[in-house]
């Protein structure tokens, strides 16, 4: 990768942090920055101007796709990945992979962006998943293969997305949320648009009768609703706690165990991640 790379070392730096977050908000406006301590929203600003689509979080670094470019944050640096302009991001083994409104899917390393396949309408990437308008599919050496499913709004993949081997992989479609196993498992029934998970098994869903939270040692799937009569659009998760904005443009944290916290934050929110 370029000589801005972090290192695994770093990044695990990054990731040891003693209460305070920093939430990264794609937005019409740009991106914006929510201070977090534990489950305490602070003040929130606009990092950086650009018209913001999606956001996707790794130890030490967060990835924004825009109309424009894909930008890759680091420390309180951005930047341009020359993608050029992309409607989804994720990390594939903490490398970012980028999609643009074509369906192609491409990962960012030291040679630059890789071509890895062209899917119909790509709605969310996260580690080894693309969720599409047509299924879920999975990046392998020969690029990307369909796994299943006739229809995906989102794919959460935490052993894909950093290089490891914990995680049971989600996928939110309009039937239902899975969990892949044995093949597509069902966890869930119902219209579900939004899923984050970390390798131990905590993670959180939006579905029909709203945000669904997972017991790490019970597995099982409980109601927690955010306090605000709105519908969370993007979800992320961290060891510490969960992360919502709402299409009403609030932003919500919720400490595991806890009850959610928000802010307002007035802003058309599409994404959220976390570092």
């Amino acid at each position: 990768m370029a000589d801005f790379d972090l290192s695994i070392d770093e990044k695990r730096v990054y990731a040891d942090k003693s209460g305070k977050q920093t939430a990264y908000v794609a937005a019409g406006v740009g991106v914006v920055t929510v201070d977090v301590s534990d489950d305490l929203v602070g003040g929130f600003r606009i990092d950086r101007r650009c018209t913001a689509r999606d956001a996707a979080g790794s130890p030490g670094e967060v990835a924004i796709a825009t109309d424009e470019d894909v930008l890759l944050v680091q420390g309180g640096d951005y930047h341009e990945l020359d993608f050029g302009p992309a409607t989804a991001v994720g990390f594939h083994r903490n490398r970012v992979v980028a999609a643009d409104d074509s369906g192609r899917v491409a990962r960012f390393d030291e040679a630059g962006w890789t071509d890895l396949g062209e899917v119909e309408a790509v709605r969310a990437l996260d580690g080894s998943l693309v969720a599409a308008g047509d299924g879920v599919y999975r990046v392998g050496d020969d690029g990307l293969s369909h796994v299943g499913l006739d229809d995906a709004n989102d794919v959460s993949d935490p052993a894909g997305r950093l290089g490891g081997d914990s995680g049971t992989p989600l996928a939110a479609t309009d039937s239902g949320l899975y969990a892949l196993g044995n093949g597509w498992m069902d966890a869930l029934d119902g219209a579900f648009s939004a899923v984050a998970s970390i390798p131990d098994g905590r993670a959180h869903a939006v579905g029909p009768n709203g945000v669904v939270a997972r017991d790490k040692e019970s597995g099982a799937w409980e109601a927690a609703p955010i306090p605000l009569g709105e519908t969370v659009v993007a979800l992320a998760h961290d060891a510490r706690a969960a992360y919502a904005v709402t299409d009403a443009g609030s932003f919500c944290v919720r400490l595991t165990g806890g009850d959610w916290r928000t802010q307002v934050l007035g802003l058309d929110a599409v994404g959220v991640a976390v570092r």
